[in-house]
Protein backbone atom coordinates (compact mmCIF):
# COMPACT_ATOMS: atom_id res chain seq x y z
CA UNK A 1 0.00 0.00 0.00
CA UNK A 2 1.81 3.03 -1.55
CA UNK A 3 -0.98 5.97 0.46
CA UNK A 4 -1.87 6.40 3.52
CA UNK A 5 -5.79 5.98 4.18
CA UNK A 6 -5.50 8.97 6.49
CA UNK A 7 -3.91 12.27 7.18
CA UNK A 8 -3.11 14.00 10.30
CA UNK A 9 -4.71 17.52 10.00
CA UNK A 10 -3.24 20.46 12.18
CA UNK A 11 -4.83 23.36 12.62
CA UNK A 12 -3.37 26.89 11.81
CA UNK A 13 -4.47 30.70 12.20
CA UNK A 14 -6.63 30.28 8.60
CA UNK A 15 -8.31 27.11 9.53
CA UNK A 16 -9.45 27.55 13.18
CA UNK A 17 -12.79 28.70 14.30
CA UNK A 18 -12.90 31.42 17.20
CA UNK A 19 -16.13 31.47 18.99
CA UNK A 20 -17.23 33.60 21.93
CA UNK A 21 -18.62 32.16 25.38
CA UNK A 22 -19.83 33.54 28.22
CA UNK A 23 -19.32 31.79 31.67
CA UNK A 24 -20.87 33.09 35.00
CA UNK A 25 -18.73 32.75 37.74
CA UNK A 26 -21.26 33.07 40.52
CA UNK A 27 -21.07 30.73 43.73
CA UNK A 28 -18.08 28.48 41.58
CA UNK A 29 -15.04 26.91 43.03
CA UNK A 30 -12.29 29.43 41.98
CA UNK A 31 -10.11 26.06 41.04
CA UNK A 32 -12.58 24.61 39.24
CA UNK A 33 -13.75 26.82 37.24
CA UNK A 34 -10.04 28.23 36.39
CA UNK A 35 -8.83 24.57 35.12
CA UNK A 36 -12.64 24.88 32.82
CA UNK A 37 -11.79 27.96 31.83
CA UNK A 38 -7.72 27.49 30.86
CA UNK A 39 -8.76 24.36 28.82
CA UNK A 40 -11.54 26.74 26.50
CA UNK A 41 -9.20 28.74 26.07
CA UNK A 42 -6.77 26.68 25.01
CA UNK A 43 -9.16 25.09 22.93
CA UNK A 44 -8.57 21.34 24.54
CA UNK A 45 -12.34 21.03 24.15
CA UNK A 46 -12.05 21.00 20.18
CA UNK A 47 -11.40 18.17 18.14
CA UNK A 48 -8.81 19.94 16.04
CA UNK A 49 -6.57 20.71 18.74
CA UNK A 50 -2.87 21.96 17.95
CA UNK A 51 -0.25 22.37 20.89
CA UNK A 52 1.42 25.20 19.25
CA UNK A 53 -1.89 27.22 17.72
CA UNK A 54 -3.94 29.79 19.17
CA UNK A 55 -7.40 27.36 18.77
CA UNK A 56 -9.80 28.43 21.49
CA UNK A 57 -12.38 30.20 22.49
CA UNK A 58 -12.75 33.76 23.45
CA UNK A 59 -14.05 33.58 27.38
CA UNK A 60 -16.24 36.10 29.07
CA UNK A 61 -16.16 35.32 33.06
CA UNK A 62 -19.03 37.49 34.69
CA UNK A 63 -19.42 37.88 38.28
CA UNK A 64 -16.01 37.44 39.37
CA UNK A 65 -16.67 39.21 42.48
CA UNK A 66 -18.82 35.95 43.57
CA UNK A 67 -16.25 33.10 42.83
CA UNK A 68 -15.41 30.92 45.93
CA UNK A 69 -12.72 29.60 47.63
CA UNK A 70 -12.97 26.52 49.70
CA UNK A 71 -11.59 25.46 53.37
CA UNK A 72 -9.98 28.09 54.52
CA UNK A 73 -8.08 29.79 51.33
CA UNK A 74 -10.27 32.98 51.61
CA UNK A 75 -8.00 34.12 54.48
CA UNK A 76 -5.20 31.82 54.49
CA UNK A 77 -3.85 32.06 50.75
CA UNK A 78 -1.10 34.48 50.17
CA UNK A 79 -0.07 36.56 47.01
CA UNK A 80 3.22 37.98 46.92
CA UNK A 81 4.44 40.82 44.83
CA UNK A 82 7.11 43.15 45.18
CA UNK A 83 7.18 46.89 44.36
CA UNK A 84 10.84 46.82 42.89
CA UNK A 85 12.54 48.73 45.67
CA UNK A 86 14.41 47.35 48.79
CA UNK A 87 12.29 45.57 51.30
CA UNK A 88 8.99 45.62 49.05
CA UNK A 89 7.62 42.36 49.10
CA UNK A 90 4.11 43.14 49.65
CA UNK A 91 1.18 40.27 50.69
CA UNK A 92 -2.64 40.31 50.31
CA UNK A 93 -5.47 37.23 50.56
CA UNK A 94 -8.18 36.44 48.14
CA UNK A 95 -10.73 38.64 50.48
CA UNK A 96 -8.38 41.74 49.69
CA UNK A 97 -8.34 41.23 46.16
CA UNK A 98 -12.02 40.05 45.79
CA UNK A 99 -12.94 43.66 47.63
CA UNK A 100 -10.48 45.66 45.66
CA UNK A 101 -10.56 44.38 42.23
CA UNK A 102 -12.16 40.96 41.76
CA UNK A 103 -11.25 39.87 38.15
CA UNK A 104 -7.35 39.32 39.55
CA UNK A 105 -7.83 36.50 41.09
CA UNK A 106 -9.50 34.62 38.29
CA UNK A 107 -7.08 35.71 35.50
CA UNK A 108 -4.03 34.84 37.75
CA UNK A 109 -5.34 31.43 38.40
CA UNK A 110 -6.18 31.20 35.14
CA UNK A 111 -2.74 32.70 34.07
CA UNK A 112 -1.16 29.86 36.07
CA UNK A 113 -2.73 26.91 34.37
CA UNK A 114 -1.76 28.07 30.63
CA UNK A 115 1.41 27.69 29.18
CA UNK A 116 4.60 29.75 30.55
CA UNK A 117 5.38 30.98 26.62
CA UNK A 118 4.27 33.49 24.05
CA UNK A 119 1.57 30.95 23.28
CA UNK A 120 0.40 31.21 26.70
CA UNK A 121 0.63 35.19 26.75
CA UNK A 122 -1.74 35.47 23.95
CA UNK A 123 -3.81 32.91 24.91
CA UNK A 124 -4.79 35.09 28.50
CA UNK A 125 -5.37 37.97 25.77
CA UNK A 126 -8.53 35.70 24.93
CA UNK A 127 -9.74 36.00 28.47
CA UNK A 128 -12.39 39.02 29.47
CA UNK A 129 -12.96 38.82 33.53
CA UNK A 130 -15.92 41.20 34.54
CA UNK A 131 -16.83 41.98 37.97
CA UNK A 132 -20.35 42.66 37.53
CA UNK A 133 -23.16 41.06 35.14
CA UNK A 134 -22.55 43.81 32.58
CA UNK A 135 -19.76 43.43 29.85
CA UNK A 136 -18.84 45.39 26.78
CA UNK A 137 -19.60 41.86 24.33
CA UNK A 138 -22.71 42.06 23.54
CA UNK A 139 -22.22 42.44 19.62
CA UNK A 140 -19.98 39.07 19.86
CA UNK A 141 -22.86 37.39 20.67
CA UNK A 142 -20.98 35.06 23.27
CA UNK A 143 -22.29 31.49 23.87
CA UNK A 144 -23.80 30.55 27.41
CA UNK A 145 -21.94 27.53 29.11
CA UNK A 146 -22.76 25.83 32.04
CA UNK A 147 -19.66 24.53 33.59
CA UNK A 148 -21.24 21.31 34.86
CA UNK A 149 -22.59 20.17 31.77
CA UNK A 150 -18.56 20.29 30.31
CA UNK A 151 -16.32 17.27 30.35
Amino acid sequence: MDSLSYKTISANDATVTKNWVIIDAADEVLGRLSAQIAKIIRGKNKVNFTPHVDCGDYVIVINAEKVKLTGKKMTDKVYVRHTGYPGGQRFATPADYLARKPEFVIQKAVKGMLPKNRLGAALLKNLRVYAGTEHPHVAQNPTPIKLNELK
